[in-house]
């Protein structure tokens, strides 16, 4: 291991261990045993280094995520992906707590990632016609629902002593992005479910019948449709 993955390595469990969920530069370099310039010359600061240490260990969750087959029902996927982040949220507090903290300036990549996972799950049902949004406003809803949730129960578990508050918000937001296929739905909700589920399909209905521009064009009416309550 060189020295920038163990510098990564040992400050990923300081946190797990840190009771304020603060680790001092100089704690981090007595862990690995170099000097404050190796780390600087390394990370340039200590927002850069605990943004690294936020992807590594977020990223070893991720790598279950990549590997994880999808099911034959993209529903239970999105419901398995709700209650894996809030499983991860509970088991690894500080760093869930710095990798959505505003203090940390350096973004993590993690994120993003985590972000396109679940846009992709969504997609899935999009082209099943059960989305009511379209797959990005679905996911932004379930994204800020999860990490609120997830926040809550980490920073404040006196007042959010049950876990099981995650899965009664879980099923609230996605019936409030789902339509259920065998119930009646309202016109306009059938008008925004036909269109996102339009938008999901049109990669693959290029190049024909339309060009990119027509495509385009398209992908743009439909969204508004799908977007407009």
């Amino acid at each position: 291991m060189d020295t920038k993955a163990a510098i990564i390595e040992a400050v990923a469990d300081l946190l797990a261990r840190s009771p304020s969920g603060d680790v001092s530069t100089r704690a981090m370099c007595e862990a690995v045993g170099v000097q404050q310039p190796v780390l600087y010359r390394l990370f340039n600061d200590k927002d850069t280094l605990l943004a690294a240490t936020v992807d590594h260990v977020w990223g070893k969750y991720l790598e279950v995520k990549r590997a994880a087959k999808e099911s034959d029902d993209p529903l239970e996927d999105l419901r398995a992906g709700w209650d894996s982040h809030t499983a991860f949220a509970l088991a690894n507090p500080n760093i869930y707590r710095l990798m959505f903290s505003p203090a940390l300036r350096a973004k993590s990549e993690a994120a993003e990632e985590a972000m396109g996972i679940l846009r992709g799950m969504l997609e899935r049902l999009a082209v099943l016609g059960r989305l009511r949004v379209t797959p990005e406003v679905g996911a932004r809803m379930i994204m800020s629902a999860n990490t609120g949730v997830a926040l809550a129960l980490i920073t404040h578990p006196a007042q959010y002593p049950d876990a099981g508050l995650s899965v009664l918000v879980r099923d609230a937001i996605h019936q409030a992005i789902l339509l259920d296929s065998a119930a009646a739905v309202s016109a306009g909700d059938a008008r925004r479910a036909a269109a996102t589920t339009l938008v999901a399909s049109l990669d693959g209905l290029t190049p024909e019948p339309f060009n990119a521009a027509e495509a385009g064009l398209l992908g743009h009416w439909l969204t508004q449709i799908a977007e407009r309550r």
